[in-house]
């Protein structure tokens, strides 16, 4: 196969994997806490365990054995990565709340009670 189709497939397999990692984190996740999050990190992330998937492909690809040092290594980064994504996602679940506290507008329910004739 040539380099030039070699270099597409691994261009494409990068692109598929950073919208499907992208979907995933956005429906396990949940979106909510998503829009929570600072903009680098939901670029940051998904764009380093695409790029770990992609480099773990080309190791296993060009290696005899399927499972050599580089795709290992690409694992365990890959997983470190994906709990990096789950542990800030539980963090701005827990801290949702958070924000609309520092914001200074606490709302104060006002029950208005009529009185009633006869009675003092």
């Amino acid at each position: 196969m040539s380099r030039f189709l070699i270099r597409f497939a691994y261009v494409a397999e990068f692109l598929l994997a950073l919208i499907a990692i992208l979907m995933l984190w956005g429906l396990a996740g949940g979106q909510g806490h998503l829009d929570l999050m600072p903009w680098y990190d939901k670029l940051l992330l998904p764009l380093a365990l695409a790029w770990v998937v992609v480099l773990a492909t080309a190791s296993a690809a060009s290696r005899e054995r399927l499972w050599n040092g580089t795709t290992v290594w690409c694992l365990v980064i890959g997983l470190l990565i994906a709990g990096t994504m789950a542990a800030l996602t539980y963090y701005y679940h827990l801290h949702e709340d958070d924000e609309e506290d520092q914001e200074g507008g606490k709302s104060v329910a006002v029950m208005y009670v009529r009185p009633q004739a006869g009675k003092s």
